[in-house]
Parts: C-alpha cells; structure tokens; sequence
C-alpha cells in the first residue's frame, strides 16, 4: 500500500510539477520507454541464473501485501510455542512425535494458521523439535547449528533485493545508452529545421529522464521494501531459537517464551501481562 502511495507522490511532484510549465507530450516518446523496459529486463535476465530470476519473481507479489510479521502473529508464535513446550513439559517428549512429524494435522499446529503459513518457520521447528525427540542434544552445538541455518537462510532470502537493486543501479546507464542513441540519430539530421532538431533533442533527453526516475524512484523503492522484509522474516528464527534453547537449559514453558519475547522489535513485542492473558484465554 505504502509503495503505491509513494509512486503516485512521485508522479505527481516529477511530472505533475513538468506539466505545470512543459508539454506532457514532450516526454511521449513510446520508443524510449521500450528500449528502456527492453534494457532493464534484458540486464535482469542476462545478469541472473535460474535461481536467481525465481527468488526474485517469486518475492516481488509479497510487497503489495501488508507485512505478515506483526504482534498478532508473534503472539500466536509464542502461543504455539508454549503449548508444545508445556505438553513436552507434562506428557514429555515423545508426546509431540507425531505433531512434529505431521504438523499440517497437528491439533497444536493447526490452531496457528498465521504460523502455519510461514513454512520456512514451520520448518524450522519441527526439524530442531524433531532432533529434541531424537536424542540427547548439547546445548551449545544445537545453538550453533541454528546459527548456521539462520545465516543460510538469510544470504538466500537477500537474492531478490540484491537482484532488483543492481537492476536499479544499471538503469541510470541504460538512460544514457538510450540518450546518446537519440544523439546518433539527431547528428544525422542535421539538416533539418531547429523545431524539428529541438524535438529531436528533447526526445533524445527523455531517455535520460526515464533511466534515472526509474531507478530512484520505481525500482530502488522495490528493492528497500525487499530488504526489509527480508530483515523482519529473520526475527521469527531467533525468537524459535532463543525459546528452544531456554526450553533445553531447564526453563519452564512461561519462562521460555519470555526469552522470545524479549528479543522481538518493540513495534511487534507484546507486553508481559498481554502475552500472559492471551495464552490464558487460549488454555479456556
């Protein structure tokens, strides 16, 4: 939402102010604007593989979408959390077996679908719920091992704002590619009247114009949206992490999810008394 509304402040204080003393025909110059489109997706396609092109266009519908990374969602998190801690703490560990193993039918799992529809974190849990079942863990090596797929995970979910912002970055160039074409082209019809070699000129100019408005103020704006929603999605590993750890050294459920709590951003943390009265409610 913010994206769209930011576009259209950008029109309007770029070409909303041109038309106030310019012609908006001046800057219709349609073989431009291919060439343009043409560069930016070939550079997009030559300069990616397979996996690449995939994350990145798979990534792009997302940020039209409201951030699914809000207290509501934490909060179910962390309700979840607790409930398989506490049947862990209660009936043990072989109790979550079959949860762990088939969490899309799981009577814990299923009560979070604002969880649920995050795989990657879904995933996450299980597979360390699923080694906790399997055997003694130490510790320290578990806690370095979900550092290690934390990193993985981030350096793959930076390949589409890495992707879009090196797009961003090359279109100003293709701007004064598609420019000096226009110049080209100009040089060669010198002998035309001003009026015609003005708007020749001009037409040539729009190429810059679009290249640079283009990068700064379409694709870039795409890229920081990426980026961090790249950097919120992060947060839901270590809140997993922390509480399982702090579950594993021999704290109680209440006192675990309080070490997820804590490290959530403040915009999303709910407070101690609120988290406490929404797993209450949750109990009946």
């Amino acid at each position: 939402m913010f994206l769209i509304v930011g576009y259209v402040i950008i029109l309007l204080a770029s070409i909303g102010t041109y038309s106030f003393h310019g012609s908006l025909m001046a800057l219709w110059v349609p073989l431009e604007y291919l060439a343009i489109v043409g560069l930016m997706i070939g550079g997009f396609v030559a300069g990616n593989g397979s996996k690449a092109l995939k994350a990145t266009l798979a990534a792009l519908p997302g940020i039209l979408k409201g951030s699914p990374y809000n207290k509501a969602m934490y909060m179910d998190l962390l309700g979840l959390l607790y409930e398989v801690l506490a049947k862990v703490r209660k009936e043990g560990l072989m109790s979550i077996e079959n949860d762990v193993d088939n969490a899309e039918s799981s009577p814990i799992f299923t009560k979070y679908p604002s969880v649920m529809a995050n795989h990657h974190a879904i995933e996450f849990l299980t597979d360390y719920l699923r080694m906790m079942v399997g055997g003694n863990l130490n510790a320290f090596e578990l806690e370095s091992l979900m550092d290690k797929e934390i990193d993985t995970h981030h350096q793959e979910a930076h390949t589409a704002p890495h992707v879009v912002a090196k797009v961003g970055d090359a279109l100003p160039a293709f701007g004064i590619v598609v420019a000096v074409m226009g110049v080209v082209n100009v040089m060669g019809s010198v002998g035309q009247p001003p009026a015609v070699l003005g708007k020749m000129i001009g037409g040539a100019l729009v190429g810059t114009f679009l290249g640079i408005l283009i990068s700064y103020g379409f694709v870039q704006p795409i890229a920081s949206q990426l980026e961090q929603r790249v950097e919120e999605s992060g947060k839901v590993f270590e809140c997993i992490k922390v509480v399982l750890l702090a579950s594993m050294n021999g704290y109680a459920p209440q006192v675990a999810i309080e070490f997820g709590r804590k490290v959530l951003h403040s915009t999303e943390r709910p407070g101690f008394a609120e988290l406490e009265q929404d797993i209450k409610n949750r109990k009946g």
